[in-house]
């Protein structure tokens, strides 16, 4: 029985091990990994209840599609109209 316990015990560290590291693989936050511009959400309701921590994306300018961790981005480089105040 304790054989048994140990090989259940490392297949699941196996599991919650490569299941770490595919979730820090996604790429994080609103912005594009491809070309930096900001992507628009695709609400998947089943996606939002099994995995609420991430979102499916797509991007308008180049076409990537694919999931993404929830939370800002660590360098958006979205494109923003800088206005500067006028005197």
């Amino acid at each position: 029985m304790l054989i048994v316990a140990v090989l259940v015990a490392t297949v699941l560290l196996r599991f919650t091990i490569i299941a770490a590291v595919v979730y820090l693989l996604v790429p994080r936050g609103p912005a594009c990994p491809r070309c930096g511009l900001a992507l628009a959400l695709i609400r998947h309701p089943l996606l939002q209840a099994l995995v609420p921590r991430l979102e499916h994306r797509w991007c308008l300018e180049c076409g990537w599609s694919g999931v993404v961790r929830r939370g800002a981005a660590a360098h958006p480089q979205s494109r923003v109209i800088n206005r500067t105040a006028r005197s």
